[in-house]
């Protein structure tokens, strides 16, 4: 006859059994309803399948609850989780892999913690379509963009500590013969957004440029304390003026022959 004790144990025993089986066999559905809850439903993981730890989707980006704004990421993209340990604690290696637009896998390293969470993107190099912001809503459901994004860095360290977001390393975004639906000049020209963060992680300084083109971008500003302040302006050059008016107007406050860009 079976002692209390070894029915107990059992009983623990095909518990943790079964609570493994369902770590290791967590279907990807499941995290595609975490991803869509905590994006508020802007990022959504479609047509999932695999597991928690590898998998693929695709990938549609939305501006929210209520929107009618969609666009979807050629290819979808796939993954691979695996726990990691990382600066003497445990953490998660996520490893993204998108057939359009990245070469090389994403490979990105997630450190949790008690009151927040680091972010490690290592170096990089990718472009994607610039139609995908159309997604996110307001304000590019307007302005409708289209061209291509290459985006570049030699390593990113996002930290989120009480509330307060940090950076450390930098980002370059080349935004390559950008065109809108708001003008008839197409392209309008190419651009360069450089993202540097400060030693002490503490500030970040973001500049604007124009790399070529008739419509002429330029500002800079900086992200302090989570939030971001920028000034800028965009004009047109020489005997770009008619097609490009309606856009200047929608762009930010005119100015004349300018139209003035503020953020914060």
């Amino acid at each position: 006859m079976s002692s209390p004790w070894s029915v107990r144990l059992a009983w623990l025993g095909g518990c943790l059994g079964l609570l493994l089986a369902m770590l290791l066999f967590a279907p990807a559905r499941w995290l595609a309803a975490a991803v869509h809850s905590a994006s508020a439903g802007q990022v959504q993981l479609v047509n999932a399948r695999g597991s928690v730890w590898q998998g693929q989707a695709d990938l549609l980006l939305t501006g929210g609850e209520g929107s009618r704004s969609l666009s979807a990421l050629p290819q979808g993209l796939r993954w691979r989780l695996a726990p990691a340990w990382a600066s003497g604690q445990p953490a998660v290696a996520l490893q993204l892999n998108t057939p359009c637009c990245s070469p090389e896998p994403l490979d990105i390293l997630l450190l949790p913690g008690w009151q927040g969470m680091e972010l490690r993107l290592a170096a990089f190099s990718s472009q994607w379509p610039a139609v995908l912001l159309v997604g996110l809503g307001t304000p590019w459901n307007t302005l409708r963009p289209d061209g291509q994004l290459a985006l570049r860095s030699s390593g990113l360290v996002v930290q989120q500590v009480q509330g307060r977001l940090t950076l450390q390393g930098g980002l370059t975004v080349d935004a390559l013969d950008m065109a809108s639906r708001l003008s008839t000049l197409r392209p309008l020209g190419s651009y360069r957004l450089e993202l540097r963060a400060a030693a002490d992680g503490h500030s970040t300084t973001l500049n604007l440029s124009t790399l070529r083109g008739g419509l002429r971008l330029q500002g800079s500003g900086q992200w302090v304390g989570g939030r971001l302040r920028f000034q800028g302006e965009a004009q047109a050059a020489p005997g770009r003026e008619p097609a490009l008016d309606n856009l200047l107007n929608i762009l930010g406050r005119r100015q004349g022959p300018r139209s003035i860009l503020n953020i914060g």
